[in-house]
């Protein structure tokens, strides 16, 4: 969908939208659409309920001349207007229209007590459009034509266009790279597995990340018996993609120094899952298509932090796994040597996630060095319990890290929630014949599970967080339809941006 921004002016034709504020008052570009239809819009406020109501909205057909439609948008009060509920508003300002128009242009004031001014106002509600235009139905081959979407081209028409414009262009880029993990989690397991969701990582060379892809072989003179050991019941051959963007490159002739050193962003990529010889029930199943989440995030996020040019050093590093029953499969009770040459109990082989984590985590330590590692997974069911589907779980190692990527979820809705770890629980996953044992006791799971990631972090700042219950949604929101949500990448950005960036 093409966004774009104009001066203000009354459009004569078209699909219009148009803000009213709670009580049915009508905003600066409301009115001269009224006046402009001879009152149209005054007489549908007096003829029904509407009463600008926040997210409510009204739609006016044929008011006057060639102009089909007025979609009035209920803008709530003024003083409550933030950049979340505008990018919401524009998301469902799509929604509403999606159908029924191939442009729309949306009218945007600046209002007496809303701390953002126009520009700001019209990017975030471009963005949210943005967002919300998101479809993946690219295997339906029979399409019913009045459910389709027509939706296009949507222009905002506000007093600063020029400086909308630079306001959403980085955003737009941003939008890019949840759009890529979307697509990323919502493939099937049949098209996406280890070796082609490399090639999907390849093709961010176009936008000057250096990637590289470690085949099996290199993993195993590697010594990543951890990872390998999950692979090795499936027919599809691991990778292991490593990705570097430099937008802070080291002045020449400067010696190294602790800013130089890159942030880390490491995801768990299991492109299917089907729990191993400990095999999962069927229903379900078909879900484990997005075990790969974390993966998705971190190459979507690589993507947005690309695009943008953001001033700063990033390695994203997936390790790139299908999980899958066969004679060659690991089994329960086998013990494996992980690259850090500690060695695991495998005690249940459908919690092969962390197993693929601890030899990325500690591959990109030992190569790189971080100054900050912060590592994505759709870990465990037990954080679904604990949190539902309203936050994703945060377990790191850093009080101050947790609160800048609990402030960063805020800003962008993404929201995290700070879960303990402690001796206690990392006792539980202790084993009598190997240094650890890849799952504890039946409580706690989320937690045991973090705990043996810090194992492989050694002293680095590290954040772990647990998405199994943000990546993929079945109802859906304003700026996510139901389906993969791209959780993790706006969060990301946000925190890079704010505290990592410079």
């Amino acid at each position: 969908m093409k966004i774009s921004f104009a001066n203000v002016s009354v459009p004569k034709t078209g699909t219009l939208v148009v803000g009213i504020l709670d009580g049915g008052t009508l905003t600066p570009g409301a009115q001269a659409v009224d006046e402009a239809t001879g009152g149209a819009l005054s007489r549908a406020l007096k003829a029904g309920k509407f009463k600008g109501t926040k997210s409510h909205f009204l739609s006016v057909l044929a008011p006057a001349g060639k102009i089909v439609r007025v979609l009035c948008v209920g803008l709530g009060k003024a003083k409550d207007l933030d950049a979340l509920s505008l990018q919401n508003l524009g998301g469902k300002i799509v929604s509403q229209l999606a159908t029924h128009a191939p442009s729309i242009q949306v009218l945007v004031d600046a209002l007496e007590g809303c701390d953002l001014d126009a520009p700001e106002m019209a990017s975030n509600m471009a963005l949210g459009a943005r967002l919300a235009s998101y479809r993946f139905d690219k295997y339906k081959t029979k399409k019913i034509k009045c459910h389709q979407p027509q939706l296009k081209n949507v222009k905002l028409l506000c007093a600063g266009s020029a400086q909308a414009k630079a306001l959403y262009a980085p955003q737009d880029k941003i939008a890019d790279g949840v759009f890529l993990t979307r697509d990323l989690v919502s493939e099937p397991a049949n098209v996406l597995y280890p070796e082609s969701f490399a090639k999907h990582a390849k093709a961010l060379t176009k936008l000057g990340v250096k990637v590289e892809v470690l085949t099996k072989t290199q993993m195993a003179k590697l010594g990543m018996g951890a990872l390998l050991g999950v692979a090795q019941g499936s027919d599809q051959d691991p990778r292991m993609v490593v990705m570097q963007w430099t937008g802070k490159p080291k002045r020449k002739g400067a010696k190294a120094s602790k800013a130089d050193a890159p942030v880390a962003f490491v995801g768990k990529g299991v492109t299917f899952d089907s729990g191993g010889i400990s095999i999962k029930p069927s229903g379900g199943m078909e879900d484990m298509k997005w075990d790969m989440g974390g993966a998705g995030v971190v190459t979507g996020l690589m993507k947005a932090l690309a695009g943008r040019k953001a001033k700063v050093n990033v390695v994203g590093v997936i390790g790139l796994v299908e999980n899958m029953p066969s004679g060659s499969a690991q089994r329960p009770g086998d013990i494996v040597t992980s690259m850090s040459g500690q060695t695991i109990e495998v005690i249940n082989t459908d919690a092969e996630g962390r197993l693929v984590l601890a030899d990325a985590l500690w591959y990109t330590k030992e190569r790189f060095n971080p100054h900050t590692m912060v590592d994505l997974a759709t870990l465990t069911g037990a954080i679904l319990v604990a949190l539902g589907d309203q936050y994703a779980g945060l377990f790191t190692n850093n009080d101050d890290l947790a609160q800048q990527l609990i402030d960063a979820g805020q800003a962008v809705d993404e929201k995290v929630w700070m879960m303990p770890m402690g001796n206690g629980y990392d006792k539980m996953i202790n084993s009598p014949v190997a240094d650890m044992q890849n799952v504890g006791e039946r409580w706690g799971g989320s937690i045991t599970a973090a705990q043996f990631l810090k194992r492989f972090v050694g002293d680095i700042k590290w954040a772990h967080l647990d998405i199994a219950g943000m990546t993929w949604s079945k109802s859906g929101k304003a700026t996510a339809p139901k389906g993969g949500t791209g959780f993790g990448v706006r969060l990301l950005d946000r925190w890079v941006s704010d505290k990592v960036e410079g």
